[in-house]
């Protein structure tokens, strides 16, 4: 994987991110930048740890993963896809109320579960190495966890203003669009070798 489908990556996996800071931009009454950052911080830190521990666990399994790599990204990212534009057209998602806690114990929750799909994708990095830098598996893996992380962080800050601003219509496109990205990305997964 080079840059470009990292940064395209790092788009799809941050919709989650930014869909519950668009919510929260909604429940905050005055937006200051303490609470765009305060959001952009959990979800790009999350966002950026997750993938490097799917590698650091995967890699254990590398000469396994090798055998079957681009089953194993394709099948992995394209659920994860689905599953992002199952939640996003779900009624549960409308009534869906969220609120302006920014508190350590709710964000906490909220970055582990936007998150968990970034270590997915962390497994799928043994699968298709990440070759961005002339550098070893891990730097390399370690550099897309940080793109991922800061470009989460911009998204999700910017989603908190968004959300203060128009409300709750980009939310649910923002989940389709990513879930789409990572279905594309696991397609194009099954033809990179």
């Amino acid at each position: 994987m080079g840059l470009v489908e990292i940064l395209i990556l790092s788009v799809g996996l941050s919709m989650d991110a930014f869909a519950v800071s668009v919510c929260k931009g909604l429940a905050i009454h005055k937006i200051t930048l303490k609470e765009c950052l305060i959001c952009g911080l959990w979800f790009g830190i999350f966002q950026a740890l997750m993938p490097t521990i799917g590698y650091l666990l995967s890699s254990l399994f590398e000469k396994w993963i090798d055998i079957v790599a681009p089953i194993v990204a394709f099948i992995l990212l394209v659920l994860i896809g689905i599953n992002m534009i199952r939640e996003a057209l779900s009624k549960k998602n409308d009534v869906e109320e969220e609120s302006a806690d920014l508190g350590f114990r709710t964000m906490l929750m909220l970055a582990i579960a936007t998150s968990i799909d970034a270590l997915a994708v962390g497994i799928t990095f043994v699968a298709i190495p990440v070759e961005i830098l002339n550098a070893g598996h891990i730097a390399n893996t370690l550099f897309a966890a940080v793109i991922i992380g800061i470009i989460t962080l911009i998204i999700s800050a910017a989603g908190v203003k968004i959300g203060n601003l128009f409300g709750s219509r980009f939310k649910k496109g923002a989940q389709i669009a990513g879930g789409i990205i990572l279905i594309l990305l696991g397609i194009f997964s099954l033809f990179d070798k």
